[in-house]
């Protein structure tokens, strides 16, 4: 048997960025500034809306591999935090950009790319690493917004198993092999 390992790595990792979408979702506005956890550098880091913009930007980050040439859509703003927070319509753009982009970085994704070195200041992965450990990050935030959430009432959050094929083309490609 074959393995498809892009089609597993998308299958898992779609399902990581639609988690972190149904939270970003189902935030209720008094909630987007809510304090998840407190930050000793800047308060804001630690809100609802700046964790979800932060995910994302580290997201778009990694899946370039490397921080030369990183540009994110406007109006975000690489390295500065914005004079207010973004808006959920704003997020929920972005996350559909990286969401795109994810599925094509993993489409395209070869032999040798997943084996080239990715380097920054605190590790050395290789390309597959560096998106395994980028899906690990979108699912810790993920979790932390959906647990803020419950923990405030709201619910409709659902385990997600599989990244949800009726949206995804990637998804509906490895499936058609």
């Amino acid at each position: 048997m074959k393995v498809d390992w892009r089609a597993s790595t998308w299958k898992q990792f779609g399902a990581a960025i639609d988690t972190l979408s149904d939270a970003i979702q189902l935030c209720p506005e008094q909630l987007w500034t809510v304090a998840v956890y407190e930050d000793p550098d800047e308060e804001r880091y630690g809100q609802f809306w700046y964790i979800a913009y932060h995910t994302l930007s580290w997201l778009n980050l990694f899946l370039n591999g490397r921080r030369e040439g990183f540009t994110q859509p406007p109006p975000f703003i690489v390295g500065k935090l914005p004079e207010h927070p973004y808006t959920k319509e704003q997020i929920l753009g972005y996350l559909s950009t990286c969401r795109e982009k994810c599925q094509s970085t993993i489409e395209a994704l070869t032999d040798e790319r997943a084996q080239e070195r990715c380097v920054f200041q605190w590790m050395e992965p290789t390309f597959l690493e560096l998106q395994l450990y980028c899906m690990r990050h979108v699912q810790e935030h993920a979790a932390q917004l959906s647990l803020v959430l419950g923990q405030h009432g709201v619910t409709g959050m659902d385990w997600i198993a599989s990244a949800r094929s009726e949206n995804y083309s990637l998804t509906a490609k490895f499936m058609e092999k």
